[in-house]
């Protein structure tokens, strides 16, 4: 599965505001002269009584208090909040470039279910609830959902396509890229199995909790679509299924496949596209 970098958590305890202007912070990058602020902060989370470590990117029309849309970017099955920093060092440089700050939670290894068999892990309630109320209150962001799109890696992607497909009012466009977007063909990896059960025991579980298995409940133009993997990774024919799936039920959407497989080589380029993606979308 994805990347995986050091951790960083910050005591649940103690929430912690850390600017890259002022050193070497985020996912240990290089300090460099740049506009945009990152902040590593501590959100609290009611529904899972702690708070959770979350790395955001702010572009300087933002700082200076003009409204911006927002992306949450979710790392996958190993990250942490500054995953998505460490694969693509020079967001800050996007951000400023398109005018979009970046929202970057630590999902432990959730998946972003609220599971149904551990009531301590409701990432679904965190993302798609607490962390945009908390981005929309704190910062200039637009609280709309034509001004909120999410996607994610790997874990990441499945997480943004379930946040998104489940919550529509929320989010206005997603997207997954090398995402385990039907979690069943792997019933013993990535501990699935802690939040969902044992596959055989529960299959009605694992059904209703693999995101291929949402699309009927998505209505051409609810949502904007975009979708990739690379052509060597082990997620690829789920990705093609979940293609057929979307074309079947007349849901318009990117799908792309180029070489690469499931590194952070692959990401650090295929952010690129999704982001210009999600640019239009909210340029539209």
């Amino acid at each position: 599965m994805p990347v995986r970098t050091s951790s960083r958590d910050a005591p649940v305890n103690a929430p912690i505001r850390k600017s890259a202007q002022s050193g070497r912070e985020a996912a240990n990058c290089p300090s460099v002269a740049q506009a945009a602020k990152v902040d590593t902060l501590s959100v609290r989370s009611n529904a899972m009584n702690k708070n959770v470590t979350v790395l955001t990117v702010r572009p300087d029309k933002a700082v200076g208090g003009e409204k911006c849309p927002v992306i949450y970017l979710l790392h996958g099955h190993g990250g942490n909040a500054f995953t998505w920093m460490t694969i693509k060092p020079d967001l800050p440089q996007i951000a400023d470039r398109e005018g979009i700050i970046f929202v970057c939670p630590d999902g432990k290894n959730s998946w972003y279910w609220d599971s149904p068999k551990d009531p301590s892990y409701r990432y679904e309630t965190f993302i798609s609830s607490e962390l945009v109320n908390y981005t929309d209150t704190h910062y200039a962001a637009i609280p709309e959902k034509r001004g909120r799109a999410i996607t994610g890696l790997s874990m990441g992607g499945h997480g943004a396509l379930w946040n998104a497909i489940r919550h529509k009012d929320v989010f206005g466009a997603a997207g997954s890229t090398s995402g385990g977007v039907d979690i069943r063909p792997f019933p013993n990896n990535w501990e699935m199995k802690k939040q969902l059960g044992e596959f055989t025991a529960n299959e009605a579980i694992w059904n209703n909790h693999t995101v291929i298995n949402q699309v009927d409940k998505l209505a051409n133009g609810d949502l904007a679509l975009i979708i990739d993997c690379g052509e060597s990774d082990f997620f690829l024919e789920v990705n093609k299924e979940l293609h057929k799936r979307l074309l079947a039920y007349k849901i318009d959407h990117d799908f792309i496949t180029r070489p690469g497989g499931h590194t952070g080589t692959y990401w650090n380029n295929s952010i690129d596209y999704q982001i210009l993606f999600f640019s239009k979308f909210f340029n539209k």
